[in-house]
């Protein structure tokens, strides 16, 4: 293990090489280490025309130079093939500009890919992603123009008479990791970080492939005096270790304060956590965790849906469910906003690659997503919005492996404005973007498949609740105050079903105390 400086780090990289950036949104990045990458592109146009992957992109959805943001030069990157291409908006704005080719690979396949290229095996095959955008059938993961001049990375199998997808192996040149300490011989602890995620398995693999693995730290300990439980990445797969004290200035972005409640060093009062305002938002959460039941596994998707957890906490109901995120944490209550990807008091946190075995075998009761498009079928985008390519992060994995599932939004988006008074809801101005359309720009959920596997599936939203069946959607609730045909039919570019039996959500759900809810 060598200690290298911000302003060598360019040296070890070379033109072309594959980069695997470990990192999880607003947590766990390197940005020492890629600002290093960056900065070495400017000054001396090298390493240029890098192929960079990564599971959740890091950045905190702004244009600050944080992030992939940071590689957003052009010429820098030549590929990307990562789970989420949007947390820097930069970044995920030159893709869509086409500037140079993506891939988007879901969650759960990236970090399966990554063990399978430590393990020196040709690839994946699994049944993720069959019949959305990830299909070759379909679009074969490209989130770009430019992706589909070159060679697929998932083909179409058949094994044992099964339909899967099997997703191509490639090299790892370098594996850039944020980590906490390391001691005088190279060993690597993550004991203050929120999220473990793929910094193991990106280790390995570089190692495995003949690459180098170059590592981020707050401090250099003494040899001999890590816990061996805490260290996550042996010195003999360490390259180099670049020693940055932490940033502060940008607020929660990348856990900047060590937070013990998030490790499970410590555990909080959960009263502790503030009750929300009464809105769209919340009534959404109350409607969805109305759901729920003793016991039940859940998993809840970044944004809206965190507010069910909030709902939880302020319900006294935490400690009858077990809240799960896909980077890991069990138990507890999960983060919103850019730090999302932790939780507070969690039960346990493993690897995201772990988690993803759990899910994809079915370990989920119930999952609460979010609600971007959603067509006449059912299918459900939330991963390419014309030039905007996110990728479906986690959520093809969860929604295709889940027994019932809830995807959750607004009814409309864009200057929505609404206003909640005597338990009943009032449309003031109405959004300008529909979210019911005809047909979706890109299937990340694919309603044919779960109505093959029996799945339950909801979709909610501050005006309406409907189901999925297999003559499309069903109407089943409508809000109190709302009009059936001004503010839910003429907001929808396709009528759905309406059940004969159409209910009116309940009124607690709009009421500004406490629902009092058991489950």
């Amino acid at each position: 293990m060598k200690i290298i400086k911000e302003s060598e780090i360019g040296q070890y990289i070379k033109d072309n090489d594959t980069v695997a950036i470990s990192g999880s949104g607003g947590s766990g990045s390197a940005e020492t280490i890629i600002k290093g990458i960056s900065d070495s592109f400017v000054k001396t146009g090298h390493p240029r025309n890098l192929t960079v992957t990564c599971g959740i992109s890091p950045g905190n959805l702004t244009n600050d130079e944080v992030g992939m943001n940071m590689l957003a030069k052009k010429g820098l990157v030549g590929k990307a093939i990562c789970a989420h291409l949007g947390m820097g908006k930069v970044f995920g704005n030159a893709i869509g500009k086409n500037e140079f080719p993506a891939f988007a690979v879901p969650l759960g396949v990236i970090n399966h890919l990554y063990r399978a290229i430590a393990g020196g095996e040709i690839g994946l095959v699994t049944k993720i992603g069959l019949n959305t955008f990830a299909d070759p059938r379909i679009e074969g993961c490209r989130a770009n123009e430019k992706a589909k001049k070159l060679e697929p990375i998932v083909e179409l199998v058949t094994i044992d008479g099964q339909t899967q997808l099997f997703y191509k192996s490639f090299p790892i040149n370098v594996a850039v990791i944020k980590a906490t300490f390391a001691d005088e011989e190279g060993n690597i602890s993550l004991e203050h970080e929120a999220v473990i995620g793929e910094q193991y398995n990106m280790a390995i693999a570089a190692h495995n492939s003949g690459g180098i693995v170059i590592v981020q730290v707050e401090k250099i300990v003494p040899k001999n005096t890590l816990r061996a439980r805490n260290v996550l990445i042996h010195s003999s797969l360490v390259d180099y270790v670049v020693v940055s004290k932490p940033d502060t200035s940008l607020g929660e972005y990348n856990m900047p304060v060590y937070r013990p409640e998030i490790t499970g060093d410590k555990r909080i009062a959960l009263e502790s956590i503030k009750s929300k305002p009464l809105d769209n938002r919340k009534i959404c959460g109350r409607r969805s965790a109305m759901e729920l039941r003793k016991g039940y596994v859940v998993n809840l998707g970044v944004g809206m849906p965190d507010s069910v957890a909030n709902v939880c906490a302020e319900e006294g109901i935490s400690d009858d469910i077990f809240l799960s995120v896909e980077s890991g944490p069990t138990g507890g209550v999960p983060i919103g906003g850019v730090a999302f990807g932790g939780a507070i008091n969690p039960d346990s946190v493993i690897s995201t690659a772990e988690q993803f075995d759990a899910y994809n075998g079915g370990s989920l009761n119930m999952a609460v997503l979010g609600l971007a498009e959603v067509d006449e079928n059912g299918n459900v985008n939330v991963s390419k919005f014309g030039p905007r390519v996110t990728g479906p992060g986690g959520f093809i994995n969860i929604t295709q492996n889940t027994k019932k599932v809830i995807f959750m939004g607004t009814f409309t988006a864009g200057h929505l404005k609404e206003e909640i008074k005597d338990n009943k809801l009032y449309i003031l101005e109405e959004g300008q973007t529909k979210k019911f359309v005809k047909k979706v720009e890109q299937i990340t959920f694919s309603a044919q498949n779960a109505l093959d596997n029996n799945q339950e599936i909801l979709y909610v939203t501050e005006r309406a609740v409907f189901r999925l069946t297999g003559l499309g959607l069903e109407l089943i609730e409508i809000a109190p105050g709302i009009d059936l045909q001004k503010d839910i039919l003429k907001q929808m570019e396709f009528k759905p079903l309406i059940a004969d039996n159409l209910k009116e959500m309940d009124q607690k759900i709009f009421q500004v105390n406490k629902m009092h809810l058991k489950i």
